[in-house]
């Protein structure tokens, strides 16, 4: 029985403290959290793990500088802590990385109120990061000659943070963490109904039915409270639970596109766009990450459009010095996503809304009644903030928890990476497969896994080729692809190229589709059903490998 099937069978007519319905970055955080304070946990997505808008991201962990046009300092205050937080517990997963802003004729600021709102920024962050510089045209064109400074006024570089690996492995840490604290995780698993019985309060009980959109089967389970951390999809389930709120959810679109390393240089490049909102070029291992837009939209489910292409290429290519212009073709992958934005239920309209003032705040509603706990909105700078105050709520509503002692998160202690360090060293591991790789593999394993990097130090010593790339330029060894066929819970096969590794994020579905080595991961994960895997991911009746 593999680890999916062993957690829908302990659903099976199991009770527990809380359940969670969302395994994004707020439902993940939760049951990370509460998992960790010794709750009986469920949680459970109708998708995979962090596969709706946690996984749309622009990869960067910030304090919301664009906040202060607004003279939100409050909001950016805690979020500015929050990263510090992140930080400090993710030393390896998260670091500190420059943001470069070039001010031209279309940027709604000068350079010199650029700079005085960098230094403000800055102070409001408890001065975690380096100090922010305001730069003229040529020190610009100087350090970043890729960038077109032609029309450039001046400019800013201040600092945030980013993930050195994708948004949506580090949402399935927290899952993992979950998990790891004896929390019953499924994806691909719908609450097909949830209905509170027997009373108000703690004299009532959520039965909930659920249905494995795998195999058809379906789970009746029950649970003292639940967490609704739907995102996009909140107010649908509150709805249909009968549960009112105060606030909201409207949606904002953005796309991002994923194409060749454009500059060497491993910091951000930020401009304004001719709408005057800000936009990036993102470092992501070998590949440049360009966005994101901003639209307003009804429909949680989104795409990229050849309008928002056409965008947010002549966009770029209007602001950078290239050999050429970036084209359609030369785009490897995309993402698209929307923001879930919270706003009162008794506000304005949809249409009504002033989009340029929406921020990422969350906000946390609690129904005493049905002991329901709503996440709305948030972002991923601020989960572990998610995380704290749904386990307050939770508690609030009666069930015990054990005092928060913070090891539900964060990289384990410095002392236990020294000792990993120091037997990668005397493995060798580093000497192996280096030409190919953008970091050494004790860095890559630590930081990913942590703990459990220690037995894939074993595993590569009893054989080497354990330490190769799994495909060439993607940065994810075979060890790790071993690994995660058993305890990453990968039901198909877009779970490990999207989610668990960037894989598909970095090569494109041309080159994946021709791909020999896929095969080999394919068949790792899936054994026997391999072939049918790969007919799934490519949406093809059979599969072969293109020659």
């Amino acid at each position: 029985m593999g680890l999916r099937s062993t957690h829908l069978a302990s659903m099976e007519g199991g009770h527990f403290d809380v359940f969670v319905i969302g395994g994004g970055i707020n439902g993940a955080v939760s049951a990370a959290a509460l998992a960790g304070r010794g709750a009986r946990v469920a949680l459970v997505d109708r998708g995979d793990f962090a596969s709706f808008t946690s996984q749309e991201s622009s990869n960067l962990v910030w304090g919301g500088f664009k906040y202060l046009e607004n003279y939100e300092i409050p909001l950016v205050r805690k979020l500015c802590l929050s990263r510090n937080r992140l930080m400090d517990a993710y030393p390896t997963n998260i670091r500190e990385i420059g943001f470069l802003a070039s001010l031209d004729q279309t940027s709604p600021h000068p350079p010199w109120l650029g700079a005085l709102g960098s230094f403000a920024y800055w102070a409001i962050g408890n001065f975690k990061t380096q100090r922010p510089r305001m730069l003229g045209s040529r020190t610009i064109e100087a350090e970043e000659p890729l960038v077109d400074t032609t029309n450039v006024r001046g400019g800013i570089e201040y600092f945030d943070a980013y993930l050195e690996d994708n948004d949506a492995r580090f949402v399935f840490s927290f899952v993992r963490r979950a998990m790891d604290a004896g929390a019953v995780v499924a994806n691909y698993v719908e609450a097909s109904s949830a209905r509170w019985v027997g009373g108000h309060g703690e004299e009532g009980r959520w039965i909930i039915d659920l249905v494995d959109l795998i195999s058809g089967e379906t789970v009746r389970c029950t649970a003292d409270t639940m967490v609704n951390a739907a995102g996009p999809f909140v107010d649908g389930l509150n709805h249909g639970w009968d549960n009112p709120t105060d606030h909201r959810i409207v949606f904002s679109k953005g796309i991002h596109l994923v194409v060749r390393r454009l500059t060497e240089n491993h910091r951000v490049l930020a401009f304004f766009d001719d709408t005057q909102r800000l936009f990036y070029v993102i470092p992501m291992g070998g590949r440049s990450l360009i966005g994101t837009t901003d639209t307003r939209t009804g429909d949680p489910l989104s795409t990229v459009t050849a309008a928002d292409r056409e965008f947010l290429l002549s966009q770029i290519n209007a602001r950078l010095d290239l050999d050429g212009p970036l084209r359609v073709d030369d785009i490897i992958a995309e993402r698209s996503g929307v923001r879930p934005l919270v706003v009162p239920r008794d506000g304005n309209d949809q249409e009504d809304t002033d989009w340029t003032a929406l921020s990422r705040k969350h906000e946390i509603e609690v129904n005493t009644e049905q002991r329901i706990v709503t996440v709305f909105g948030g972002k991923l700078t601020d989960c572990l903030n998610v995380g704290e105050e749904v386990a307050a709520a939770i508690k609030r509503l009666g069930v015990s928890l054990e005092p928060d002692r913070h090891d539900w998160y964060g990289e384990p202690a410095a002392a236990t990476h020294e000792e990993f360090m120091r037997q990668a060293r005397l493995s060798g591991v580093d000497d192996l497969q280096l030409a190919t790789m953008h970091e050494p593999p004790s860095q890559r394993l630590w930081r990913r896994y942590g703990h459990r990097a220690f037995a894939m130090l074993e595993a590569i010593r009893e054989d080497p080729s354990m330490a190769e790339d799994v495909m060439e330029g993607t940065d994810y060894m075979r060890v790790e692809l071993h690994l995660a066929a058993h305890t990453e819970m990968i039901t198909k096969l877009d779970d490990f190229l999207r989610r668990r590794s960037k894989v598909s994020q970095v090569i494109s579905q041309d080159a994946l589709r021709s791909s020999a080595d896929l095969v080999e991961v394919a068949t790792v994960l899936f054994g026997s059903s391999a072939d049918e895997k790969l007919a799934e991911y490519f949406q093809l009746e059979d599969y072969e490998v293109k020659q």
